[in-house]
């Protein structure tokens, strides 16, 4: 039976929740200043960094993604998904034990500048312009999903607009975020995290009363259900649920995208010291796992309810629990993913939005390096904040327009094949010692994540129909390395 809620309650819920995060960085962003802005000059409290970093890592995408594919076959069919997520646990350790203490001991505002003080000004600038530009396509994509979610159920109803329901998104998150930067995001995400785990409890809870099974029961349905296989052995490397392959993937995921990440290093960049930044990242990674197990579940729970009731699953999945919380649970569970889904949402565009301002400031116009009146850098860093709000306006849009999902999906892919560079210039930087000529690191660069696009498309009929997956990030990260090596010279001898 439906339950469909009152779009205006809906958007009084949305304006109030707004109206919370206004008067959060009302009281953080007073006195504020640009060190303010980039690393909250260095007083987060780490527990709130380690709240705060679980919505930023799931986003609103995760939210009604992970549960809507539990039964839709793929990578992250029934459980398997934990697979990548025990990996997450290795790359996290190599995060906080190997990457953390080399960015604290350079004091890195952004931690592109470990390029610049490893091999020169050219790869420094090329590890930022990489991150900008992966990072304006993932935070327009994972908006824009979340925005076509919030068109269908509420602003329909008002008449407004998609390209208006857009713009007043980004606005308000621009509004919190312009002035503490940094210093905000710490606290309105770690509200966000709890918002949006508490939405997903109380939908699992109220399922689980749905189906007969109580509170104390959900743990057996569960269990009992035909989505908890978890573990894949069979199928060899070309089976994309393959244990040794998910488990590596998603080691290499957490390096590469949280470690070498600027948006999400910038929040461990703001803890006092690296012992506090350290105990952030490993009380983080446990979190996760429950998360995610809670993800999962709400996934399974999903599915034998639409059984259930008789619903039919849409052919997008990602409209599965939108579809269940809104029109056939109580208003106060659909109240409570609206509030979930903005929070999950917001928790990842608005660190995206800051940290794009950050690495622009200090990569590109060298705000730590030079001596600018702090009147200037604000109104400089005012304009770079809004300059990159209206250009993800602008490419969510230009998403909108495109009207294919296929394209869209292919052009968030693509994306992720910029930190292949990243990583091998890390990496490069890491385990060797020799100087490169650093004039040469753009078109290595570039050359890397091309001919990384053309392997990985052609993995199947190349290697007897083996699939890179996420290891295309290793791939592409090794071809960067390859290229640097050739450029390079013994470390007593320093090229031109």
């Amino acid at each position: 039976m439906s339950n469909s809620i009152s779009p205006f309650i809906l958007i009084t819920v949305v304006v109030l929740y707004f109206l919370l995060l206004m008067v959060i960085s009302h009281f953080t962003s007073k006195g504020s200043d640009s060190q303010s802005f980039f690393n909250a000059n260095k007083k987060s409290p780490w527990i709130l960094v380690s709240i705060g970093m679980i919505g930023a890592t799931l986003s609103g995408v995760t939210l009604i993604s992970i549960p809507g594919v539990v039964g839709a076959g793929g990578l992250n069919q029934s459980f398997s998904y934990m697979q990548v997520v025990m990996g997450y646990m290795v790359g996290y350790f190599v995060i906080a034990t190997v990457l953390m203490p080399i960015y604290y001991r350079l004091n890195l505002t952004t931690i592109y500048g470990y390029f610049e003080e490893r091999f020169g000004t050219n790869s420094h600038k090329v590890g930022a312009a990489y991150f900008i530009l992966s990072r304006i396509i993932g935070a327009s994509f994972r908006l824009f999903l979340v925005a076509i979610v919030l068109q269908k159920f509420v602003m329909d109803a008002f008449g407004i607009p998609f390209f208006a329901t857009v713009f007043i998104t980004i606005f308000l998150i621009w509004v919190y975020t312009y002035r503490g930067g940094i210093k905000t995001i710490v606290w309105t995400d770690t509200l966000q995290t709890v918002c949006m785990l508490l939405a997903v409890v109380l939908t699992i809870i109220a399922i689980g009363q749905e189906l007969g099974a109580g509170i104390t029961g959900i743990p057996s349905l569960i269990l009992e259900s035909d989505y908890t296989q978890m573990f894949y052995f069979n199928g060899g490397w070309s089976d994309p649920n393959n244990f040794y392959k998910a488990f590596f993937g998603g080691a290499l995921i957490a390096i590469v995208m949280t470690g070498m990440d600027q948006d999400m290093m910038q929040k461990n960049l703001t803890c006092k010291s690296l012992g506090e930044a350290q105990k952030n990242m490993f009380t983080f990674s446990v979190i996760l796992i429950f998360a995610n197990i809670l993800f999962l579940s709400l996934g399974i729970l999903l599915y034998l309810y639409a059984a259930h009731v008789g619903l039919e699953v849409p052919a997008k999945t990602d409209q599965l629990y939108p579809t269940i919380a809104l029109t056939y649970l109580s208003p106060v569970i659909g109240i409570a993913f609206i509030v979930g889904l903005i929070a999950a949402a917001y928790s990842s565009a608005d660190s995206a939005l800051t940290s794009l301002t950050t690495s622009f400031c200090v990569d590109f116009l060298g705000f730590n390096k030079k001596d600018i009146p702090e009147a200037q850098k604000k109104s400089t860093r005012l304009k770079v904040h809004v300059g990159f709000s209206v250009l993800l306006f602008i490419v969510i849009i230009i998403f909108k327009s495109l009207n294919n999902d296929a394209i869209i999906n292919e052009l968030f892919t693509v994306a992720g094949y910029t930190y292949g560079p990243i990583l091998g210039l890390f990496m490069f930087g890491l385990f060797t010692k020799r100087s490169i000529n650093d004039g040469l690191v753009i078109p290595i660069c570039i050359a890397a994540p091309i001919v990384t696009y053309l392997i990985n498309t052609n993995s199947a009929a190349w290697f007897g129909g083996f699939q890179f997956g996420f290891l295309m990030y290793a791939l592409s990260g090794s071809i960067t390395f390859l290229g640097l090596l050739l450029i390079s010279n013994s470390p007593t001898t320093q090229l031109k």
